[in-house]
């Protein structure tokens, strides 16, 4: 079980951002974002959007880093992942 951050990349509201993941549980992800000042306003249904200003300290609280790419694996392959179609509905 881990907690899995990627690179600040994400451009919005004048800064980047990150995804803030579990591999294993959405309750290990609220607690950790809970616990690191992460507010539950930033969680979009399967993540964490958190501003690059947050990524070191997060990091240090025991976010592991990880590509992008690595993230996305890692959340479907916990079977956590929400899909564009599921996120959007038509």
């Amino acid at each position: 079980m881990a907690i899995l951050i990627d690179t600040p990349m994400w451009p919005n509201h004048g800064t980047l951002w990150s995804h803030l993941v579990s591999d294993a549980s959405l309750d290990e992800l609220h607690a950790f974002a809970l616990g690191n000042g992460v507010p539950e306003r930033a969680f979009d249904l399967d993540h964490y959007d958190v501003p690059a200003r947050l990524h070191d300290d997060l990091v240090a609280a025991g976010a592991h880093p990880v590509t992008n790419r690595e993230l996305v694996v890692r959340l479907r392959d916990s079977g956590l992942r929400i899909t564009a179609a599921e996120r959007h509905p038509h």
